[in-house]
């Protein structure tokens, strides 16, 4: 089966009985042992975004082993090609999307796979081709007037699987998500009785916020879906907890993703009566790649405190000049020496010529980092390819895989037999900087 696709030819590990799903090829792309390793070879002038395969399949496939149901991944927060392809081969068969364009991806790099049409409010041309062309049967809404374009653009077909959302109070999640989408309790008791009388399939979703860093806020969220599925009357079908599952960032240590799990199970056992036959959902989307990608930028010149680099805010780093996200650094020095120098806090400044195009940070660099250093940040699997313009230019980069460990890694997944350095709650991490770092971020803030 693997000799079947070129692209396969170069993974080093065992995808196992999984690779007997056939996948879409992706383009060739190149890999390196290590980023240290792409960068000897390669010495790079325009920002490299890395990919580690292996990283993938270990999240993914703890994920499939202890969520209790479907793991839908949420593909807005990395629809690379190559990610697809991984995930696709460790075993997700499920995709939350939300547009015509990512259903198209999922077709061509993860074909066997299926789509759910999760956004709550769509065009209705997009409403007619994913039914239409695509197949796509899974349709949320939260508003009357979604439901009657559902109805309309489909014919009023007879095997649509309609999912309500529902709205939660604004909880404590690092970035909220109740303002936009969701209906009140008393319109989603409507909307689930109306939806009941055409679908195949009936469900219920919701969102807690994302990189939501307490695990009871699912059980709550639960909580409140008993109370509008009891009012309702309708067994539902499906019952999907959407995403908001962690990373883990400098300065920002998630609970172990098992006290999410721990939290979730028992609120499907205490705190809702579902039918046998209801199918639970989950949407992982940043705790599933983040810390399988990286991006390698250089540094162009530096002023002071201030080091100007090749990506920035309209670029790969989006969330670490808007939303301040900080991320793990790591200098690679431009001539091959090793850095011996104290630490010290930098500010990044981006390539075009916005002003907004900055990041705070602070990052924790040896003190002499100059022009000509690349830097490797970490944890940007996650909303980082997929939030690049074309602003003054700047569009320009590559994407490759490498095999090295991420700077930082929840516990949860990492392999027993790779843990070679110091633990600190529930995150590995490759170096004893990191913690350093996490330490001053902490102090900075």
């Amino acid at each position: 089966m693997r000799s079947e696709f070129k692209y396969w030819n170069h993974l080093p590990y065992q995808i196992g009985h999984k690779a007997e799903v056939k996948v879409h090829p992706v383009p060739e792309m190149m890999n390196f042992a290590s980023v240290d390793a792409l960068i000897r070879e390669l010495k790079p002038r325009v920002p490299v975004h890395c990919i580690r395969p292996q990283v993938l399949q270990q999240v993914a496939e703890w994920f499939l082993a202890n969520f209790p149901g479907d793991v839908l991944y949420a593909v807005k927060c990395n629809p690379e090609p190559a990610v697809l392809h991984h995930l696709s081969a460790a075993g997700i068969r499920h995709f939350d999307v939300t547009s015509l364009s990512e259903i198209k991806m999922i077709s061509k790099f993860a074909p066997g796979g299926t789509a759910y049409f999760m956004h709550p409010v769509k065009s209705r041309d997009a409403i007619r081709k994913a039914y239409f062309d695509y197949g796509v049967r899974d349709f949320a809404l939260d508003s009357k007037d979604e439901l009657q374009k559902i109805i309309e653009e489909t014919g009023s077909a007879t095997d649509l699987n309609l999912h309500i959302r529902l709205a939660l109070p604004k909880g404590v999640a690092a970035h909220d998500l109740s303002g936009k989408f969701g209906a009140h309790p008393d319109l989603t008791v409507e909307l689930l009785q109306a939806a009941d009388k055409i679908a195949r399939q009936v469900g219920i979703c919701f969102h807690v916020g994302s990189q939501c860093l307490h695990p009871d806020a699912y059980r709550r969220a639960i909580k409140l879906a008993a109370q509008v599925i009891s009012k309702s009357g309708v067994e539902i079908d499906v019952l999907n907890l959407g995403g908001g599952f962690p990373a883990v960032y400098p300065g920002m240590t998630p609970p172990p993703m098992s006290r999410f799990m721990d939290a979730i199970k028992a609120g499907l056992a205490e705190d809702i009566k579902l039918p046998a036959h209801t199918k639970v959902r989950c949407e992982p989307g940043r705790a599933l790649v983040a810390e399988a990608g990286s991006v390698v930028v250089n540094v162009e010149l530096r002023k002071g405190d201030n080091l100007y680099i090749n990506d920035g805010v309209y670029g790969s780093l989006f969330d670490a000049g808007i939303l301040n996200m900080r991320y793990p650094a790591k200098l690679i020095r431009g001539n091959g020496s090793e850095h011996k120098a104290p630490y010290k806090g930098f500010k990044l400044y981006g390539p075009t010529c916005d002003t907004v195009d900055s990041m705070r940070g602070p990052y924790l660099l040896p003190e002499d980092t100059t022009e000509g250093d690349w830097i490797e940040l970490g944890q940007l699997g996650a909303y980082c390819t997929t939030m690049r313009s074309k602003f003054n230019g700047f569009d320009e980069h590559m994407t490759v895989e490498v095999w090295d460990q991420p700077q930082m890694q929840m516990k949860d997944w990492q392999p027993r037999t790779d843990r070679r350095t110091m633990d600190k709650d529930n995150v590995t991490t490759l170096n004893l900087i990191a913690w350093e770092r996490e330490a001053y971020e902490t102090e900075m803030s």
